[in-house]
């Protein structure tokens, strides 16, 4: 009778088994590095909407703060105006970036030049994507709320800065 060469099912089964745990412990660890790398992703795209909103103000005065992404953003450059300033880049001019969506408002403020804006970033799937919303306002701080969902009418002194 020749010797067999192989592993037997009990060997298989215990290799199997060690990947599986070693399988639970790293998923939840890669989903929550993926959430705070969202979230990271999410406040260096409010502070680029904050300095694009103060540079759009100074480059157009007489318009004030811009009224939409689209007009922070833009396709056609040559040269920017007030409709299409180029600022920021497509993707984020789209609302949609990194498992958050942006909004852009300016509180119901009339007349020219637009004084005030508002900025939003909502996580696209909550705790999936991300887990705190984020906002800032023309004081350009950006701020953060973990509890409950923050609107753009409700972005202002009352919701903690983000440390």
């Amino acid at each position: 009778m020749r010797k067999q060469k192989g592993f037997s099912l009990i060997e298989l089964l215990i290799v199997v088994a060690i990947i599986l745990i070693i399988a639970a412990i790293a998923i939840p660890n890669l989903l929550r590095a993926r959430i705070a790398a969202n979230e990271s992703s999410a406040v260096a795209s409010i502070r680029t909407l904050n300095t694009a909103q103060i540079s759009y103000n100074s480059a157009y005065p007489t318009v004030g703060f811009a009224a939409t992404m689209g007009a922070l953003g833009g396709t056609t450059c040559t040269p920017p105006d007030s409709t299409s300033a180029c600022l920021i880049d497509t993707q984020l001019a789209g609302t949609t970036k990194s498992g958050y969506t942006f909004s852009l408002g300016n509180n119901g403020s009339s007349g020219s030049p637009v004084s005030t804006y508002q900025v939003l970033a909502t996580p696209t799937v909550v705790n999936q994507t991300g887990v705190r919303y984020f906002c800032s306002f023309a004081d350009g701080v950006v701020r953060s709320n973990g509890s409950t969902a923050i609107t753009l009418a409700g972005c202002d002194n009352t919701v903690t800065p983000l440390q």
